[in-house]
């Protein structure tokens, strides 16, 4: 790789082409994708001398020996104490209670469930394989065809990494060196946007096809049924009111409010002798083979990282693509674009911790707000996840299913339409993601 110092360009040669070359092979091959990222990450170093290789042990656990990355075992372990306690099932009842006003009530109401499980979990695979078991049934019988019903699970699960707190928020406040509070705040509004555009999209379509049928309750018996609903769950709520209050009152740190509800949903399972000491191996098993997978492929992807700043990947970049174009409009859907595709074919820890190197100069080159852009790849990489035919959410409600992953793609067409004007607005209007934040950041 050389730098032309007159074209004010780099010239990328095997040392690059070889490792990215190797890289798609491997997941090809269906190989992990943190061993494919670790291998690719090797062959740079060795053919572009970017970093000693004695170097990359020390890399590797560097890369994970942050204390903000405790947070994210903690809110994956309470996403699944949750399932195990049942209590997701009241955040499901309250859902359908506070929606059950107006026809397409139950697709509604698994659309805000979505969030509210994804302001806990911070997961949306694990969103979508929760909620689906619960609720794509009960939107057969309702009268939603199947592959809308998983369309729209997918869609809702796409909250997970959007609505804070997320885990993809962590990852790129770490990678960004951005505090993970300062995130979640700025996202607060998006991911509402997000949610309240799959609402419509859901309302709009059930409209068309009187999907879901049955009269609307008048308003005393929806009131008499929210009252009834909340009296016999509201104490679920008590789990992400904690998180929510102690992050954004500033009082707790991610990690902390990750350990306090933790602590608490345990409690609440014993208390309601839903969960049993027998159940904690299962529990910390499923929660620790989650976690196993994000750890390696941050710690393979942070060398990876290096070495193509060291190789001047990210300001060739910039300057293959102002070359084209210095227009900031368009180099913003260009970054859209790349998002959404990344986020197709693969997940979002591996798509932040080497592409936001890779764009952050661009969108600082265009005078892009780093908030703004954070919350702006974060919501496109989230589009990608049911964007067909190869989001992610698709693949997860198929497979828990069996439905054909190419009829839930359809049905998700009107869901990535709507989503894809949120970016849209996200990305050209940076009120949206700074105005809660303190003046500095804006």
């Amino acid at each position: 790789m050389l730098w032309n110092q007159q074209l004010n360009t780099v010239e990328l040669g095997w040392d690059f082409y070889a490792p990215v070359i190797l890289f798609v092979i491997l997941c090809a091959l269906a190989i992990p994708v943190w061993a494919a990222i670790g291998s690719a990450a090797i062959v740079m170093l060795i053919m572009s001398g970017a970093l000693p290789l004695s170097l990359v042990g020390e890399s590797l656990f560097d890369g994970i020996d942050h204390f903000a990355l405790t947070a994210i075992p903690l809110f994956i372990l309470t996403g699944d104490v949750l399932v195990r306690t049942g209590l997701s099932r009241k955040f499901l009842d309250v859902a359908e209670a506070l929606t059950c006003w107006t026809k397409g009530g139950f697709g509604s109401a698994t659309v805000l469930v979505c969030g509210m499980f994804a302001a806990i979990s911070g997961s949306d695979a694990a969103g979508a394989a929760a909620v689906g078991r619960m609720t794509i049934g009960r939107l057969v019988e309702s009268g939603y065809p199947r592959p809308y019903a998983c369309a729209l699970v997918a869609a809702g699960a796409c909250t997970g990494i959007l609505i804070p707190p997320s885990i993809a928020y962590i990852i790129i406040g770490l990678v960004l060196g951005i505090s993970a509070s300062t995130l979640f705040l700025a996202a607060l509004i998006p991911g509402i946007c997000i949610l309240v555009s799959i609402l419509i999209t859901n309302i709009v379509v059930n409209r068309i096809y009187k999907y879901e049928g049955g009269e609307p309750m008048t308003f005393a018996e929806w009131a008499s049924n929210l009252g009834t609903t909340l009296k016999s769950g509201w104490y679920a709520f008590l789990v992400p009111g904690i998180i929510f209050y102690g992050i954004f009152s500033g009082r707790l740190t991610p990690t902390e409010a990750g350990a306090t509800a933790v602590i608490v949903t345990i409690i609440m399972g014993f208390f309601l002798k839903t969960l049993k000491l027998s159940d904690f191996p299962a529990m910390l098993l499923g929660s620790a083979k989650v976690v196993g997978v994000i750890l390696p492929i941050i710690a393979f992807s942070l060398p990876l990282a290096q070495a193509l700043a060291i190789m001047g990947v990210p300001q060739g970049f910039v300057a293959a693509v102002t070359s084209i174009s210095e227009d900031p409009y368009i180099l913003i859907l260009l970054m859209i674009f790349i998002l959404i595709a990344a986020g197709c074919v693969m997940e979002t820890t591996p798509n932040i911790v080497i592409l936001a190197p890779i764009l952050k100069p661009l969108a600082d080159n265009i005078g892009m707000n780093e908030i703004q852009f954070c919350i702006m790849m974060i919501t496109s990489l989230g589009v990608g996840f049911i964007t067909p035919p190869l989001g992610l959410n698709l693949f997860v409600v198929s497979g828990i299913t069996g439905e054909s992953i190419l009829k839930i793609a359809w049905q998700a067409i009107p869901f990535v339409f709507f989503m894809l004007l949120v970016v849209l607005i996200i990305a050209y209007v940076p009120a949206l993601s700074t105005t809660l934040l303190p003046e500095i950041y804006q």
